[in-house]
């Protein structure tokens, strides 16, 4: 697959099928993906992949506490407190969008909530990969971490695989800590279900738009 068709071609997919990936397949995307740039070849990246069982008890863990309703943040901040245009109008596009696409009113708060949940199922992909970074280092390395999750998805639709990066997961790092025993100094930054994508689902025919180039960039000297 070309470098652009791999990239134009990303998306989130919500609903793979059980269809299982190899450990070997993984290994590759991995290590294609660790050419990514840091700075100074810092590296500052975990990648811890759950399959099989180990998948199963972390699902189940982190649905108890999410249907007990218990109250978890992340270790970071993501999302600004306010928002304001032009991300809050793009925020909402992409959420009405989702659940236009599943046929989910509005108003209907108990299939929205079960949505939600769904990202705690990974989607029902037969792999999740948790990206940690080690708290010690700086903003930078956020950068650093933000190039590699892109190349890990982006080499994954070069082996014909799909993938959703999930934030949502960091809420929960300290179930995700104790059922995969990470390091102290492991920042969980998200997951990234990864898998075949169910070609039948609606909410994998919803695609989201992105900004004309005028938009997002300016050119100097040309």
């Amino acid at each position: 697959m070309h470098v652009d068709d791999a990239i134009k071609s990303r998306k989130s997919v919500r609903r793979f099928l059980p269809d299982p990936v190899s450990r070997d397949t993984v290994t590759h995307l991995i290590e294609v993906a660790g050419r990514a740039p840091s700075g100074n070849n810092t590296q500052p990246w975990q990648v811890h992949v759950v399959a099989g069982e180990a998948l199963h008890r972390l699902i189940d863990a982190i649905l108890a506490a999410f249907d007990a309703g218990e109250e978890h943040h992340p270790e970071y901040v993501y999302y600004p407190t306010q928002w304001f245009d032009p991300y809050r109008e793009r925020r909402q596009r992409c959420g009405y969008g989702l659940y236009e696409a599943l046929g989910i009113e509005r108003e209907d708060k108990a299939r929205r909530h079960e949505q939600m949940r769904r990202n705690f199922h990974f989607f029902d992909a037969p792999v999740a990969m948790i990206v940690t970074l080690d708290r010690r280092l700086e903003t930078g390395s956020y950068m650093d971490a933000g190039m590699l999750i892109q190349s890990l998805m982006t080499a994954a639709r070069g082996q014909g695989l799909h993938t959703c990066a999930q934030a949502a997961l960091a809420w929960y790092h300290q179930i995700i800590r104790d059922q995969l025993g990470l390091a102290d100094y492991e920042l969980v930054l998200c997951a990234i279900a990864l898998g075949h994508e169910d070609p039948d689902a609606p909410e994998n025919h919803f695609i989201t738009e992105r900004e004309p180039v005028a938009n997002v960039a300016s050119f100097h000297g040309f």
